[in-house]
């Protein structure tokens, strides 16, 4: 009769909560994680993941935090150390303390001074990596043949 509907809507049919509900993952400094990792919200690492990390939030990697592996995500904020690959599809803010090594996409780069930012880095809209420059000037000849052929 006087049930919490807002509680009752937040979780899903197995009893957990759904993705939409507010809420942050967390690894304690001193707590090490070696696997893949999943997450549906922002997750924060103050102690040492080495695997991949699959996040549809956002990634904070603490001053104290460390990830060796790879990250995919929609934002990142590193503080700590990040050693591998990271593809974010939105805004990867690169911290003073932070030391990076490895390969980065990503749509918009902050880096602030002080920071280590040793890496590749390829920045295309959404993160995603573009198609190397030989497919691409093949498409290119593909569109100008059409548009020739269609002119005439």
């Amino acid at each position: 009769m006087f049930s919490n509907k807002k509680a009752d809507e937040s979780k899903n049919s197995s009893g957990r909560p759904s993705s939409g509900s507010l809420g942050i993952n967390s690894l304690v400094q001193g707590t090490a994680l070696e696997g893949t990792i999943e997450a549906n919200t922002d997750i924060r690492v103050d102690g040492t993941i080495t695997g991949k990390l699959f996040c549809d939030a956002k990634v904070i990697i603490g001053p104290s935090g460390a990830v060796k592996g790879e990250i995919t995500c929609e934002n990142a904020v590193i503080e700590g150390r990040f050693e591998g690959t990271i593809t974010v599809k939105d805004l990867l803010n690169v911290r003073e303390t932070a030391v990076i090594e490895g390969e980065v996409t990503t749509s918009k780069l902050l880096v602030q001074a002080g920071a280590q930012f040793n890496v590749s880095c390829v920045m295309s809209k959404g993160g995603a990596a573009p198609k190397p420059a030989q497919e691409s000037s093949k498409e290119a000849k593909k569109e100008q043949d059409k548009v020739g052929k269609s002119g005439s």
